[in-house]
């Protein structure tokens, strides 16, 4: 695929993905979700890629939400369209990939761009940035995942208050609130996401692919998280990077995981 709206950096194992459409402060449009799941299909596809950081160009937004002029005129079947497509090829996809995705907020985070943020498997911030889920201030509810996963970042007072006012936070408070881990100055907020990066890519690949679905299984419904983590604990002992691993301890060495 030709990417039009986003672009993508690797080096030592990670790959940054850059959202680019700083006329429109990097806002979602649907051809924007689909160079991002095509994006994160083929990287988390490259055994080479053991994490992806996922950015904004610029310094005024990661992303200030949904590109509006595409749905304005939307039927009931087309929004519950839009939700579910959406929800599917990029929000809950992001979620579930087996390689570890960060989300580097280096701006406004609003809409469907904090919806982004909240499927990555956690967020670093600049002290710039604001974040929230303006949706209801035009008639419509978060659509991409924001109604479930904010209350599960934040607690469901803090998640209610935030869709019901349509306000927005900014990093300290979000620290505050467990929605980001790390505040930082903006020209510090890269660095310290590709480093810790780099100290997840160290680690066991096979690992963190069970451990990413071990996780996420204890926030769903359906699926019992301890049966969940029991089957994929006992999963590690069969592969080639528990063998390194356990080897590496004993020789006290630094292990070299083959990622199998």
């Amino acid at each position: 695929m030709n990417y039009e709206n986003i672009y993508i950096e690797e080096e030592n194992a990670i790959a940054t993905i850059l959202i680019n459409r700083p006329k429109k402060l990097n806002a979602l449009n649907k051809r924007t979700i689909e160079e991002l799941h095509v994006a994160f299909k083929e990287l988390d596809a490259d055994e080479k890629i053991k994490v992806i950081v996922i950015t904004g160009t610029g310094e005024k937004a990661f992303v200030a939400g949904a590109d509006i002029s595409e749905f304005a005129d939307f039927s009931v079947k087309d929004g519950g369209r839009l939700a579910a497509e959406g929800q599917s090829i990029l929000f809950d996809f992001v979620e579930n990939l087996s390689t570890p995705v960060i989300a580097a907020i280096n701006g406004f985070a609003l809409g469907g761009g904090l919806e982004l943020a909240m499927s990555c498997h956690f967020r670093l911030a600049s002290s710039n940035a604001k974040m929230g889920l303006p949706e209801v201030s035009l008639g419509v509810i978060p659509g991409y995942g924001g109604t479930q996963r904010l209350p599960q970042l934040i607690g469901k007072g803090r998640a209610m208050e935030l869709i019901m006012t349509a306000g927005m936070i900014d990093a300290d408070k979000a620290l505050a609130y467990g929605l980001v881990n790390h505040v930082v100055p903006q020209e510090e907020l890269l660095p310290l996401s590709l480093k810790i990066a780099s100290r997840i890519s160290n680690n066991s690949s096979v690992a963190i692919k069970y451990a990413i679905n071990a996780v996420n299984a204890g926030f769903k419904y359906d699926e019992n998280g301890y049966a969940t983590e029991i089957d994929a604990f006992g999963k590690c002992f069969g592969t080639n990077d528990f063998k390194e691993g356990t080897t590496a301890f004993l020789d006290k060495r630094k292990a070299d995981f083959p990622g199998s």
